[in-house]
């Protein structure tokens, strides 16, 4: 089968479901503030992919951020991934934590991996059959990470990026988050955002849990095509903004993985300002 964009639909995924090559992660998180994600509902055959607490450098004092290749390698494999497996996730919101394990997958070389559209409410809103457990993979996979340089950046990138005039940066937060004018929900962190960063929300490039269909809005809301550099609060809605950058054609896109939580501690001393940009 010959698959081009990012995003699938709840139509393709009700017709290939039980393809013997289809994988179906449930990447949800709660967001930052709320009570850890207890599946309510999930898609059948799906497997769990928890990169909040469990696929993630475990290590660090920064909330999800990315795990080693071989980490990940063996994260994917116990998973039952294969180099050739097409790996479909989604979120219980709609789209918010699945863009993260797409972009996971992209930085780590897997050549078919897509995010699922409206998530599982448009799966639900479908009238489409939902479960109570996960699946579990009947064999280790053979997938072998190969990290892919770029994809997820440090501080030390984006330092060089303020007042770039090639690279963009595009803060996904809320607008009052990035003003200043509303507390982060993560305690301790500083208010406000980078110097010259853009504003661009992650839920303004989407309607109801799905991305906007017309690449001429996505382009309009993210800026001229060129390099960006994507960040939120804590690496995942950032993933959403390059979901949407790279569906628009962008094609140098990444993210910031430390993002805010990072970027917002005080004792970094990091600039930050205040303000509308």
């Amino acid at each position: 089968m010959s698959i081009h964009a990012p995003l699938l639909s709840i139509k393709w995924l009700q017709q290939h479901l039980n393809d013997e090559n289809v994988i179906v992660l449930d990447a949800s998180m709660a967001p930052p503030g709320q009570p850890l994600y207890a599946p309510a509902a999930i898609i059948p055959k799906a497997r769990r992919f928890d990169f909040d607490k469990q696929v993630c450098d475990t290590g660090s004092d920064l909330p999800h951020m990315m795990p080693s290749a071989d980490e990940f390698t063996r994260a994917a494999q116990a998973l039952g991934i294969n180099d050739d497996s097409i790996i479909v996730a989604y979120d219980h919101i709609g789209l918010f934590a699945s863009p993260r394990a797409w972009w996971m997958f992209k930085s780590m070389g897997h050549k078919a991996v897509y995010v699922l559209d409206g998530g599982l409410p448009a799966w639900i809103n479908a009238g489409l059959p939902a479960i109570n457990n996960y699946a579990v993979a009947p064999s280790f996979g053979n997938f072998q990470a190969c990290p892919r340089p770029n994809y997820f950046v440090g501080q030390t990138q984006v330092l060089n990026a303020l007042g770039s005039a090639h690279t963009r940066i595009l803060d996904a937060r809320p607008t009052g988050r990035f003003e200043g004018s509303i507390a982060e929900p993560r305690p301790g962190l500083r208010a406000g955002h980078m110097p010259g960063a853009v504003s661009v929300p992650a839920t303004c490039v989407q309607q109801s849990g799905h991305l906007l269909a017309a690449e001429e809005e996505l382009t309009r809301l993210l800026g001229a095509p060129g390099s960006i550099i994507c960040t939120c609060g804590s690496g995942v809605t950032a993933c959403v903004l390059a979901l949407a950058a790279v569906v628009a054609g962008f094609s140098e896109v990444a993210v910031y993985d430390g993002s805010w939580s990072e970027w917002g501690k005080p004792e970094l001393n990091l600039p930050v300002v205040t303000g509308a940009a």
